[in-house]
Formats: structure tokens, C-alpha cells, sequence
């Protein structure tokens, strides 16, 4: 068996749903990158890469490493050029903290590569509620809302009572003992009174920017047919 017989790429997934297929890279071995890397170059075609940490990009091959467009905050790359970016900010990415920043990055460089801008607001957490209340009207302009929180992971309960956008909140890893590496956060945004939260896994930013671009894609759908 070649190593290229350990995947399948999905070269047909933005006609079916709008969305281009990822690389989810944890768990790949720097060679199954490559090997992935070199179909896609052969068909010309563009990857997002996600969960590349620094090490994996490092013993990656020389041409391919070249060829990326590397965040190792975020730990995603670009292959190929990413869409332009068209149109104001529709979506605005919201950090309860400063290390909540790196899942911030991930969902805001998702958004780049499919070429829509965002708004990314940092370390507005409730600890400091002023930090909130002070940017609060340039966060309720974006009819979208990516919430990253950790700890007790109140921001996104917070401006679901606040704004009237779409509110996707994220959990993270992020906190002390109890926090459970963001089992807490997870279960605080599913028991949250705030009406029509809608939350994604821990960590994920990229699951929290493709669920704005489904809403996003939406919109542009409804405001075509009408």
C-alpha cells in the first residue's frame, strides 16, 4: 500500500455545500502532508491546512513549506492564494482573552481563505466588563458573532442577551483544574439562557467560521431570489 492510498481528497465538496474541503493536520505524519500537498499542486488545487503545529511544519518538505502561507499562531497555512477579499466585515470574532486568541485566529483565518473579512476583538471578557461594554456598538454592527471563551465562559450568554446578530459561541481549553479543558466552557454555552446560542466543539474555530459561512452563504442565497 503507497501512501497515497491512506486518503481520499474531496475535490467536489464546495459544489455539493459551498464549502471547500480542509486538512486537518494533527495526527498526520509530515509525509502523509506532503503526499496530500502533492496531489493537490498536480490538480492545481488550493488546501486550507488546520492544526499544523510548528513542528510538523518544520519537517515538512522545503517546496511545500515555500509554498505556504504559514500562522503558526492559528497553526493554519494557506496552499494555493486564498480568495480576495470583497465587502465590509460581516462577521466579527470575539475573544473572551488573550489565550482564547490562537482559536480566535483559526476561525478568523478560516474566513480569510474562503475571502470574507472579520472583525477580531480581543480580551473583552467579563472579568472586565468595561473592556465589553466600550466596544460593544462596533461588535453589534456585524450581523454574525464568533464568541471564544474559556473559564466559566459567560461572554457568549453575555452578548446573546446584548445583540441581535447570530451568536456562535466557542469553548476552549483554556483554565484551571475544574475547567476540565474546556468541558466547563462546553457545558455553560449549552446551559446558557440567552436564546438560539449556537455553540461548536471545543477549541474549534474552524468548525465556528464554516457554521458563519453557512449563515454568510445563506443570506446571499435569500437575498438573490428576492
Amino acid at each position: 500500500m503507497s501512501i497515497e492510498d491512506e486518503f481520499t481528497l474531496d475535490f467536489a465538496r464546495p459544489e455539493r455545500i459551498g464549502l471547500e474541503e480542509a486538512v486537518f493536520c494533527a495526527g498526520k505524519s509530515p509525509a502523509q502532508i506532503d503526499a496530500i500537498l502533492d496531489v493537490a499542486a498536480s490538480r492545481e488545487a488550493r488546501f486550507l491546512l488546520t492544526r499544523l503545529d510548528p513542528d510538523r511544519h518544520a519537517a515538512l518538505s522545503h517546496g511545500h513549506r515555500r509554498a505556504l502561507d504559514y500562522c503558526p499562531t492559528s497553526c493554519t497555512a494557506f496552499f494555493g492564494a486564498p480568495r480576495p477579499v470583497a465587502g465590509p466585515a460581516r462577521v466579527a470574532i470575539v475573544a473572551a482573552g488573550t489565550s482564547d486568541v490562537s482559536v480566535a485566529r483559526e476561525a478568523e483565518r478560516t474566513l480569510r481563505y474562503q475571502g470574507r473579512a472579520s472583525t477580531l476583538v480581543a480580551d473583552v471578557g467579563v472579568a472586565g466588563l468595561w473592556r465589553l461594554t466600550r466596544r460593544l456598538e462596533e461588535i453589534a454592527a456585524h450581523p454574525v458573532l464568533i464568541v471564544v471563551a474559556g473559564m466559566d465562559a459567560a461572554l457568549p450568554s453575555v452578548l446573546g442577551g446584548l445583540v441581535a446578530g447570530a451568536v456562535i459561541g466557542v469553548p476552549t481549553s483554556v483554565g484551571y483544574g475544574v475547567a476540565q479543558g474546556g468541558r466547563a466552557a462546553l457545558d455553560a454555552m449549552l446551559a446558557s439562557c440567552a436564546p438560539g446560542l449556537t455553540v461548536v466543539n471545543i477549541d474549534n474555530g474552524y468548525g465556528a467560521a464554516c457554521a458563519a459561512l453557512r449563515l454568510l452563504h445563506a443570506a446571499d442565497r435569500l437575498r438573490d431570489a428576492g
